[in-house]
């Protein structure tokens, strides 16, 4: 079945920012904290995690990646010094991905710059209504893209 006009035009919309928004992301984030968006949401993560830990199969799904890529980057961010993995005591066979010290100051320290680089792309071109119904389709179109539980920050 073919897309229609206005169908052809909200894709084509979505498929713009689904281009040019992490290339905005990556540029901040590598000038000012030399991580990619992608290894900061890994860090935010475990930084927002209890006790900063996380089993790797979890941080994968919150990451919406291969445990392979995941694997990758790990290894990236441990030659840093901001990760370690360890075994799971509960459980020998899963690893579990602990955020260092120096993981935590690295994520708290690119936090501002990322925090208003976001404020500006997004939330300053959205009224609170339409920001609060972009969070609200982008759940549902990301649970129809794929299995895992879409990751949300914890409430304080």
């Amino acid at each position: 079945m073919t897309l229609s006009d206005d169908e052809t035009a909200t894709w084509s919309a979505l498929a713009t920012v689904l281009e040019r928004l992490p290339a905005a992301l990556d540029a901040q984030l590598q000038r000012d904290a030399g991580l990619t968006h992608f290894e900061y949401g890994l860090l935010y993560a475990l930084d927002t995690a209890p006790g900063r830990t996380l089993k790797l199969k979890t941080l994968a799904g919150y990451a919406s990646c291969t445990l392979s890529r995941l694997s990758r980057a790990v290894t990236r961010l441990e030659k840093d010094c901001l990760v370690t993995r360890v075994a799971d005591a509960d459980d020998g066979r899963t690893t579990l991905g602990v955020l260092t010290a120096a993981g935590h100051d690295r994520v708290q320290a690119a936090a501002p710059g990322h925090e208003e680089l976001v404020r500006r792309i997004v939330f300053d071109a959205l009224s609170p209504r339409q920001a609060h119904d972009l969070g609200r389709l982008s759940r549902l179109i990301a649970e129809a893209a794929g299995p895992d539980r879409v990751w949300a920050p914890t409430q304080g």
